[in-house]
């Protein structure tokens, strides 16, 4: 069981609280209501990123009132470490057509864009009618390629982050809130 404060040591790794709970739902309440702003009217398509937007996704497709459908692409750059190998691969296509429909892609943490860029060229493809990204963490420290990001919950100068459906490693996922990650020497 964890305790959560605003420390807290596992897997050998110091996590220190970034944003707590209440503090990401507020924000993501408060991009939901731009989203429903900017499509009233509108049938919407979202796009989450597998795997560490899908809590974030949850969250803020609770607070859509336009109509929506959800799908999901998996796409694969980090392994288990914590570095990106800039080599990003498909690991899940999107099953529903999106074709003339508006799109938002959904993303938890948008670091050197390739992932996003990736997923933008390969939707982009199938002609919708709008493509936007949402993004819950912006870090621009890391920028390899700048990508057009539309809603941004937090922005993160630097720092490795994790919890909130976000992994370091696969750990940390069921947290809820975000903590920066150290490792800790052993």
């Amino acid at each position: 069981m964890f305790l959560f404060s605003e420390k807290v040591d596992l897997f050998m790794d110091k996590l220190t609280l970034l944003y707590s709970r209440q503090a990401i739902a507020e924000r993501v309440r408060a991009l939901a209501e731009a989203i429903n702003s900017d499509y009233a009217d509108k049938e919407l398509v979202l796009v989450g990123i597998l795997r560490g937007t899908f809590v974030f996704l949850a969250d803020l497709i609770r607070l859509i009132k336009v109509p929506v459908t959800v799908d999901f692409i998996g796409v694969s750059s980090y392994g288990l470490g914590t570095e990106s190998s800039q080599q990003i691969a498909l690991t899940k296509d999107v099953q529903i057509p999106v074709t003339g429909k508006h799109v938002l892609v959904v993303e938890d943490i948008l670091d050197t864009g390739l992932t996003v860029d990736f997923v933008l060229r390969s939707l982009r493809q199938r002609q919708p009618a709008s493509l936007r990204v949402c993004a819950l963490i912006d870090k621009k420290e890391r920028r390899l390629i700048d990508v057009p990001v539309d809603y941004v919950g937090f922005d993160l100068k630097s720092g490795f982050v994790a919890g909130y459906g976000i992994d370091c490693a696969e750990r940390y996922r069921s947290l809820p809130d975000i903590y920066l990650v150290e490792s800790v020497e052993r």
